[in-house]
C-alpha cells in the first residue's frame, strides 16, 4: 500500500482497486499495485490467482468493472494496446505474439513502421534495431524467420520489440516459462540492464528462485484477492509460498527409494531424423525404464528430447531402431495403438498437442476415452457419463475454472490447462507415463501436486520417463538421470551421487561417459 513518506510520483504506475470479473469468477478483486521507476517488481500468485488478467488490464487488454490506473500520477484511461503504447507500456506475453513466416526484424517492426512517402523505411529500421541489439545485448539474426529461431531467441525478438517501440514500462508474462537455465540467467542480466538504462519492469512469475534474484519487491496475489508487497530482501522462498498458496508447501519431493520390477519400455539403438538437416536428431539410442521408477532424460533445450519424445509417441516417425511396450513392439505402431498398449503422454506444447483449445473442458477430459463402452453408446456420446467423470477429475486435481466443465479450454489459466491434461493422463491408468516439462508453468502448489502424482504412480508400480529442462525437478524427481547431448546419451547419473554442477557438464556436452559396455 502507499509509503507516506513518498511523493505520489515516485510510482510511475499506480493501479488502485481495480475489479475484473469474468463469468462465473472475479479475476482481480479490489487489487492496488504500485511499481516504482527503475525498480523490477514481481507479480506472484497461483495459477489463476489473476496475475496475466491484471496485467492484460494495464496493457489495454481488458477493461476493467471497477478502479482507476495512474501514471506519474496522472490518471489514464487505457482502452487497448495501442493507448498502452502511446504511454510507452509494453508487453511480452507468456504465449509469444509473433508471425512464424516473418523474419525478426519484419517482426520487431510490425505495426510501428517508419516510412515515407508510403515506403517502407527498412534501412533506418535494421540500423535502429542493431545499435538496440548492440546496447542491451540482446543479439538475433535479423534475418531469419521465426519459426527457424529457438524460443529463447523468439522471447530476445518480443524484448527488442517493447525497445523499439521506446516503451518505459515492460510487462512480462511468465517470461521464464519456456527457457533453458542458461537463457533464463541471460534474460535476468537483460532485465537488471534494462532498470540500469531506466525502465521499470512488472515481472509475473510463479518461479520463486527467480523473484528471489532478480526483484527488488513482491506483490501476491491469492484467488483474485490481494495478499501484500514486501520488499524482496526480507522475506524469504518459504514465506513467499505460504503468502501465495495460504498454506506451507513443501519445496522438497519426499519419496522413498525406487523399487524397479519388470521392464515396461525398452528402446534400441533408437534413431529420429532431424527437420533442420539431413542427418538424425536422435543418433542410436538404448536404455530400458521399468516398473516403479522415474528415469529422466535430461538436457539443454535443442538437444534432440522435442524429436524423440515425438518419435516415442507416434507423433513423428524413427529412423532406426526399436522401442518395445510391455514385450509389444510398437516401432510403427500409429499413436492409439501405442496408447491401449500402455502408454499416456503428458505433451511439451500443450497449446499443439496437449487441448483442443476451442473444445469445452470436459470434451478435452475424455479426448483418449469417448470411444469406451463408458462414455458411448452405439456410436452415440453419453453426455451425462461425460460430464459426471469431468467433475469427478476436476475435483480431485483441483482444476480451476470459470465454468467448471462447460469452460472453454482455451479461457483458462496456462497452469490450470497444465493441470487438467496431467489429470487426464495420469487417470487413464497405464504402465507407462511420458511426462515432457509435466511442471511448465506452474505455481509451487501445483508444482508439489503434480510431482506428488508422479511418485504415487511410480510407488504404484508404473514406469515415469520424464523429460525435463528444470534442474530442480530433475534431481528432485528422478530415479536415475539420461543425459542427451546432440541427440546421444552422454550419461547415466544417479540423482543420489551426483551434483548439479556435475550433471551441468554433461549437458553442456564437457562429460562423456561411455554406456556401450553397460547393461539396460
Amino acid at each position: 500500500m502507499p509509503d507516506s513518506e513518498h511523493t505520489e510520483s515516485e510510482y510511475i504506475i499506480e493501479m488502485l482497486h481495480i475489479t475484473k470479473e469474468f463469468p462465473g469468477i472475479i479475476a482481480n478483486d479490489d487489487i492496488t499495485l504500485q511499481l516504482r521507476r527503475g525498480e523490477i517488481h514481481a507479480l506472484l500468485g497461483e495459477n489463476g490467482a489473476g496475475k496475466s488478467t491484471l496485467m492484460s488490464v494495464l496493457f489495454g487488454l481488458y477493461q476493467p468493472e471497477a478502479g482507476e490506473i495512474r501514471k506519474n500520477g496522472q490518471t489514464v484511461k487505457i482502452n487497448s494496446p495501442n493507448d498502452a503504447t502511446a504511454l510507452h507500456i509494453g508487453m511480452v506475453h507468456q504465449h509469444f505474439q509473433l508471425v512464424e513466416v516473418f523474419t525478426v526484424l519484419d517482426n520487431i517492426i510490425l505495426g510501428a513502421e517508419d516510412t515515407r512517402l508510403g515506403f517502407l523505411q527498412k534501412k533506418e529500421a535494421r540500423k535502429r534495431v542493431e545499435a538496440l541489439e548492440e546496447q542491451y545485448g540482446l543479439h538475433v539474426d535479423l534475418d531469419a524467420k521465426i519459426e527457424d529461431i529457438t524460443v529463447g531467441m523468439q522471447q530476445r525478438v518480443e524484448i527488442l520489440k517493447m525497445l523499439y517501440r521506446d516503451n518505459e514500462i515492460l510487462i512480462f508474462d511468465e517470461p521464464t516459462a519456456v527457457l533453458t537455465p542458461q537463457e533464463i540467467e541471460e534474460l535476468m542480466h537483460t532485465m537488471r540492464n534494462l532498470t540500469k538504462e531506466g525502465k521499470s519492469i512488472l515481472f509475473i512469475s510463479h518461479k520463486l528462485n527467480e523473484i528471489m534474484e532478480v526483484s527488488d519487491r513482491v506483490t501476491v496475489l491469492r484467488k483474485g484477492k490481494y495478499v501484500g508487497t514486501i520488499d524482496t530482501k526480507a522475506t524469504s522462498k518459504e514465506e513467499l509460498s505460504r503468502m501465495m498458496v495460504g498454506r506451507p508447501v513443501q519445496l522438497v519431493v519426499e519419496k522413498g527409494p525406487a523399487q524397479p520390477k519388470e521392464p515396461i519400455l525398452m528402446l534400441e539403438n533408437f534413431s529420429v531424423p532431424s527437420h533442420l538437416h539431413k542427418g538424425d536428431a536422435v543418433k542410436d539410442v538404448s536404455f530400458t525404464v521399468h516398473a516403479g521408477e522415474i528415469v529422466c532424460v535430461a538436457g539443454i533445450d535443442g538437444n534432440g528430447q522435442t524429436e524423440f519424445v515425438q518419435a516415442l509417441t507416434g507423433l513423428e516417425r524413427s529412423s532406426g531402431g526399436t522401442i518395445t511396450l510391455c514385450g509389444q513392439d510398437v516401432t510403427h505402431a500409429s499413436i492409439r495403438s501405442r496408447s491401449q498398449t500402455g502408454m499416456s503422454h503428458i505433451p511439451e506444447d500443450r497449446h499443439k498437442h496437449g487441448l483442443v483449445l476451442d473444445y469445452t473442458l470436459e470434451q478435452n477430459l475424455v479426448l483418449q476415452k469417448y470411444y469406451e463402452p463408458r462414455f458411448q453408446n452405439h456410436g452415440f456420446i453419453r453426455f451425462d457419463e461425460v460430464r459426471a467423470y469431468a467433475e469427478q477429475l476436476i475435483e480431485q486435481y483441483d482444476v480451476r475454472s470459470g465454468q467448471g466443465p462447460v469452460t472453454i479450454a482455451r479461457s483458462m489459466s496456462g497452469g490450470n490447462q497444465q493441470k487438467a491434461i496431467v489429470a487426464r493422463e495420469i487417470d487413464r491408468d497405464l504402465p507407462l507415463i511420458v511426462a515432457v516439462q509435466p511442471t511448465r508453468g506452474l505455481d509451487v502448489g501445483a508444482i508439489e501436486y503434480i510431482h506428488g502424482q508422479l511418485v504415487a504412480q511410480r510407488d504404484a508400480g508404473k514406469a515415469v520417463l520424464l523429460v525435463s529442462l528444470e534442474l530442480d525437478e530433475v534431481m528432485n524427481l528422478s530415479d536415475r538421470i539420461l543425459v542427451m547431448y546432440e541427440g546421444e546419451i552422454v550419461g547415466e547419473l544417479d540423482p543420489k551421487t551426483t551434483t548439479v554442477e556435475e550433471l551441468g557438464l554433461y549437458m553442456a556436452g564437457a562429460k562423456r561417459q561411455n554406456r556401450k559396455e553397460e547393461s539396460a
